[in-house]
This record gives structure tokens, C-alpha cells and sequence, in this order.
């Protein structure tokens, strides 16, 4: 029997949302709660993608300390193939945690995950190396990244889920803020990795400090544990609780998401695909593809860090134009530019000209920024509460997995094959036009919801 949960501020089409979310009481919350909410959500994102970034930044490194030596192209793809069984994991991963917070809670779920994350990150800083353990070294790599993977197959969506129902207004905008969140991390990770390439000599380095850049997830996941176990649970969370326990009803999210809300989801994937693929182009691939056509290390963590820092505000500003404007329009135009822009930029880091090729991975970023409101909104607001935290997180993590986690490892393949990295720029341009398809004519009805408007076509 599926659980038929009331509407929720902002569900429905041509309500317009008000303003915070208030609690059990009827109280709105306060501004140290609102604060504290926030932080909670932005901290955990700020963990899992220093996390995701560090292992991209550190790749060539890791290939030399966990893998054989000798080919160090496979030592790379061995590296990625790591990083995409991390993303391998992620759709039942995310299924297991999106239930989790189903049926326990945004804040119970919010707790888990930071914790499995701190766990695989920190654990990879104390890993002994290849030429200690041998295959085990590689072996135990995989462990950590699966361990994760696990934890931040719900992170994401999880903490959209308490933002968004937390504050019933301005939707577009807060899921800017959770995108702009995600830049924090790597932006962390690429600044204490330039200083620690710049401050220790580079035999150091290779040796012991890059497992000082994995150690430092402690303390920040420590805090961020702290404080979401000082939040409130999200009112529309509590509603559907109390009102299951009125009627009885037995909780199956998974189930009704899957028999009920497919179409929705496949519409949401088809619609983040260009996004994700560029997400973690940005995140992983760039630097490497910057080394590769002899950039040094010092000039390609510079250009990361200048994508991190353009990354929050281009978010924030994205969800802002969504809400005023609508999720819609943003999108086509967003995905329209990509589909122009994408090989162009692999063109310009592979001109050898250090100014065109910042250029073009800064204005890279900021597109892929801008979409990321809305897009989140998508994968969030298109599901009823009750299912929600299942729904969004498998179509999060099956996109996720499918295509933004393979993008390194085939950008890597396809370099190899064709020896410039313009066929990978073909192949995300495809992926681009199809989102710009699915914006277009095919948009999940909760964008233009989430601002008040009637629902798109």
C-alpha cells in the first residue's frame, strides 16, 4: 500500500511559497537554527567533494605509491577505475541511505554519511603503499574508496532534502547555495595542496605530504558532525511521520519510487547528464588534462583553484535567475551555450596558451554552475516527501555513477586512443545537447514549482 502524503509548501503548482519551513510547534526557526541548518548542509558537501577533488588532484601520485610501476598511463587508468567503483557502489548506496532517510530522518541519514565519508578519506592517508604490502596496497585503496562511496552516495541529496524542506521559498536559490557548497571542498583541497607542493621539497611530498592532505578531512568532519547533531529535524519530514503512524501505514519508498516515480527519474538523469559529466571534468580531469599537455603541476592546481573560486557565486547566482525567471529557461540556455562552448575548451588547453586555456576552463566552470540550481531542484522537489530521500537520491547517484564518474577514466581512454582530448569534447557535447532536449521539452514539472509558477508542459 503506498503512502499518500499531504502536499508540502511549494508542491504544488501556482502555491506560492512563503518563507521558512516552520517546526512541529508552529514555530519558525530561529536565525542560530537557520545557521545551523545551513552549515550542516554545506559542511558535509565541502567534505565529500574535497574528497572527490584531492583523489583528482593526487591521481598521478596515486598511481605511483598504490599501483605497479612501469606503464603509467595504466597506473592512471588503475587510479580512475578506483574512483569509478567508488561511483560503482553509489546507486545502492544511495538507494540504502535515501531509505534510510525515509524512515529515520534527514538528520539520522545527514549523521551516517559524514561519518562513512570521514572514514574512506582519512583511511587513504594511512594506507601503506605498493611497494610495502604489494597488491594489497591497491586492494585496500578500493576498500577506502568504497567505504566513501557508501557514505556520499547520500550526502548530496540528503542534504538537499533538509535544506530545501526546511525553508519553503527561494528553492532554486538554496539548491544554488548546496551546489556552491560543493565547490568549497575542492577549492579547500586545491589551495592546501598548492601550498604543500610550493612549501615541501617534492621527494616529501610524493613521500608523506600528500597523505597529509587526506588527514586534514578529519577535524572538518568532526565539526560538521557536531553541528548536525544539534539541528532539528525538518517539519514536512515530521508530518509524514506522524501521519504514517496515524494511518498505519507501512513505509516503502523504494518501491512506490520505483513503480511510481520512474518517469520522473529518467527525465531528471536525461537532465543532469551534461551537468555531471562536467561536474567531474572539473573536479578530476582537468588538472591532469592541464599537466598533459605540459602545464606544470603548480600553473593546473592554480587554474583548479581558479574554477573553485568562480564555482559558488556562478551557483548561487544560477538559482537566483532560476527562481526570477524560471528553471526552464535557465537550463535551455544553459545547456544551449555548453553545446557550443564544450570543445572549444579542450581546444584552448590544448593550444599551449596559459591564458586562453584558464579562460576557457573559468567560463567552463561558471556554466556548469549556473545550471546547478535548478538541477538540483529537479532531483529533489520532483518526488513526494515520503519517497522523497529514495527517489532523489537513486536518480542522483545512477546519473552520477553512470556518467560523471566514468567521464575521467574514458577522457583518459579516448586521449590515449586519439592523442587529443577534443573526442572526449564531442562526446560531452552530446550529452549536453540531450539535456538541452530534455530542458526544453521534457523538464520535470518542480523547477517552475518551486517559484510559484504553473507547472512547465
Amino acid at each position: 500500500m503506498s503512502h499518500t502524503a499531504a502536499p508540502s509548501n511549494g508542491d504544488s503548482a501556482g502555491t506560492p511559497a512563503s518563507g521558512p519551513a516552520r517546526d512541529h510547534t508552529g514555530a519558525p526557526p530561529t536565525a542560530i537554527s537557520w545557521r545551523r541548518i545551513l552549515l550542516s548542509a554545506v559542511l558535509g558537501n565541502t567534505v565529500e567533494w574535497y574528497d572527490n577533488a584531492l583523489y583528482g588532484i593526487l591521481a598521478v601520485i596515486i598511481a605511483r605509491r598504490f599501483f605497479a610501476g612501469g606503464d603509467s598511463t595504466a597506473g592512471l587508468i588503475s587510479t580512475y577505475l578506483a574512483l569509478i567503483l567508488s561511483y560503482a557502489v553509489r546507486p545502492i548506496g544511495g538507494t540504502l541511505m535515501g531509505r534510510i532517510g525515509d524512515v529515520k530522518g534527514r538528520k539520522y541519514v545527514l549523521t551516517l554519511t559524514i561519518m562513512l565519508m570521514s572514514v574512506g578519506t582519512v583511511a587513504i592517508g594511512l594506507l601503506p603503499s605498493y611497494a610495502a604490502i604489494g597488491v594489497a596496497a591497491p586492494a585496500l585503496l578500493a576498500v577506502c574508496r568504497v567505504v566513501q562511496g557508501v557514505g556520499a552516495s547520500g550526502e548530496y541529496t540528503a542534504a538537499a532534502d533538509f535544506l530545501l524542506e526546511h525553508g519553503d521559498r527561494r528553492r532554486n536559490y538554496l539548491s544554488g547555495l548546496c551546489v556552491g557548497s560543493t565547490s568549497l571542498g575542492p577549492l579547500l583541497a586545491s589551495v592546501v595542496a598548492y601550498v604543500m607542493i610550493l612549501a615541501v621539497p617534492e621527494h616529501a611530498f610524493d613521500s608523506w605530504g600528500w597523505r597529509v592532505l587526506f588527514l586534514l578531512a578529519a577535524p572538518l568532519s568532526l565539526v560538521t558532525i557536531y553541528i548536525r547533531r544539534h539541528v532539528t529535524e525538518t517539519p514536512e519530514f515530521q508530518r509524514v511521520m506522524a501521519q504514517a503512524k496515524a494511518e498505519t501505514v507501512k513505509q516503502t519508498p523504494f518501491r512506490e519510487a520505483v513503480r511510481e516515480h520512474w518517469l520522473d527519474m529518467l527525465r531528471a538523469i536525461g537532465l543532469g547528464a551534461g551537468q555531471r559529466i562536467g561536474s567531474f571534468v572539473i573536479q578530476s580531469y582537468f588538472v591532469t588534462a592541464l599537466v598533459q599537455n605540459g602545464f606544470g603541476e603548480d600553473q593546473a592546481l592554480l587554474a583548479a583553484i581558479l574554477t573553485y573560486v568562480v564555482g559558488a557565486p556562478a551557483a548561487i547566482w544560477g538559482g537566483r535567475m532560476a527562481d526570477r525567471h524560471g528553471g526552464r529557461r535557465l537550463l535551455v540556455a544553459g545547456y544551449s551555450v555548453f553545446v557550443i562552448f564544450t570543445v572549444p575548451t579542450f581546444l584552448a588547453i590544448e593550444s599551449g596558451s596559459v591564458v586562453l586555456a584558464f579562460i576557457a576552463v573559468v567560463v567552463f566552470t561558471v556554466i556548469n554552475n549556473i545550471i546547478g540550481g535548478p538541477l538540483t531542484t529537479a532531483y529533489v522537489m520532483s518526488y513526494p516527501a515520503h519517497v522523497r530521500g529514495t527517489a532523489s537520491a537513486l536518480n542522483y547517484n545512477v546519473g552520477t555513477t553512470l556518467l560523471g564518474g566514468t567521464a575521467p577514466l574514458l577522457a583518459a581512454w579516448l586521449h590515449g586512443l586519439t592523442g587529443t582530448d577534443v573526442s572526449f569534447g564531442w562526446y560531452m557535447t552530446f550529452f549536453c545537447l540531450v539535456s538541452a532536449l530534455v530542458a526544453g521539452f521534457a523538464l520535470p514539472k518542480a523547477i517552475d514549482e518551486a517559484r510559484g509558477l504553473p507547472a512547465a508542459a
